[in-house]
């Protein structure tokens, strides 16, 4: 009797699947080739024609070109050129009057934005025609303000005129005046490495206080108008919340409205604050260097040493010192706004 045997079932069909990586890859390259597309001219032009030339600023810093001969040939040691101008008493003053400026700007532009900024939003009438008088100044060049300002606050001229009319016969000398207050420098040395080679005075330099007011008028309105675009999102409950809770108008505003604005007034603190860094038109056309280097800042030093004493490698070498303030000013902002993105 035959033996009957059951045939063998047939082998099941498989199909070799791609891997998953490729598979990810191409769907990443199908979804963002045209943006890719659309961004790498920019990307390449901003390598080019921003990175490309702070690296060659960087690489004429460190170099022997001074003329109008191109000399690249670099120096021994590297940092001599920043060296030199670290030791030279301008550009310590520069220094010193870059930051004294950036100060009081940033203050007095907050304070008067924020005042401006109060009295327009709770204005029971006009708000629109003044919130165009208070911004009309930002429209301005720097250059006309510092023409304008340079003639109120000429001592012979301007302020002193009405000062005079008022009974006051010796008024301040204003951007002539080169005396520095409040000078720490004598308090600083025992206590400062390397303090020795301070050559000035580390004070308020008094011919830079009408700067900082001829600032502060053009870029107030300007702060005023990103308070008010702020004041205008802060919804109406609060402050009906803190009428029913009895608080009073300067509570109002400490407590309640000064905290809704802070993200703005960073933000607002930020954008001058590199404005002020790299300030050059107003100064310059306003005081220029002032008396005894009272006044001068980076960008009139870069410009004096690259156009004309033709000493490029110096102003390379500034332009790097400015270039690293702005960036110690704007990168930790923008450090913490990609990282608080990637935390939504």
């Amino acid at each position: 009797m035959p033996v009957l045997t059951r045939p063998a079932a047939p082998a099941p069909h498989t199909t070799k699947e791609p891997p998953a990586r490729t598979s990810t890859r191409a769907s990443w390259w199908r979804q963002h080739r045209f943006g890719i597309a659309v961004l790498t001219p920019s990307l390449i032009l901003v390598g080019i024609f921003v990175y490309g030339f702070i690296g060659y600023s960087i690489r004429v810093s460190v170099s022997k070109w001074q003329g109008l001969n191109p000399d690249l040939s670099p120096r021994d040691p590297l940092h001599q050129t920043y060296d030199d101008m670290f030791r030279t008493p301008r550009f310590q003053a520069d220094l010193r009057n870059v930051t004294v400026f950036t100060l009081l700007f940033l203050t007095l532009a907050v304070v008067v934005g924020l005042v401006l900024a109060l009295l327009v939003h709770n204005a029971l009438a006009g708000r629109t025609f003044f919130r165009g008088v208070f911004l009309f100044p930002y429209a301005l060049s720097f250059i006309v303000t510092g023409v304008v300002w340079r003639w109120i606050f000429t001592p012979s001229t301007g302020a002193n005129l009405i000062l005079q009319g008022l009974g006051v016969h010796h008024g301040p000398k204003w951007i002539t005046d080169p005396a520095v207050a409040g000078d720490v420098s004598s308090a600083l040395e025992p206590v400062l490495p390397g303090g020795h080679f301070i050559q000035v005075q580390l004070g308020i330099p008094l011919a830079l206080i009408p700067v900082v007011i001829a600032a502060s008028w053009q870029l107030g309105g300007f702060v005023m108008a990103n308070f008010l675009a702020a004041l205008s999102a802060m919804p109406e409950e609060l402050r009906e919340a803190a009428s029913l809770d009895g608080a009073g108008t300067l509570r109002y505003h400490w407590h309640i409205v000064l905290p809704w604005l802070r993200p703005v007034t960073v933000v607002v603190l930020i954008l001058l604050g590199h404005i002020s860094l790299k300030s050059f038109d107003l100064v310059y056309a306003m005081v220029g260097q002032g008396p005894g280097f009272a006044t001068d800042v980076p960008g009139i030093f870069v410009f004096d040493q690259t156009f004309r004493a033709l000493r490029y490698n110096t102003g390379a070498a500034a332009s790097v010192v400015m270039f690293l303030l702005s960036a110690v000013v704007i990168v930790p902002y923008l450090y913490r706004s990609v990282i608080r993105e990637k935390n939504r």
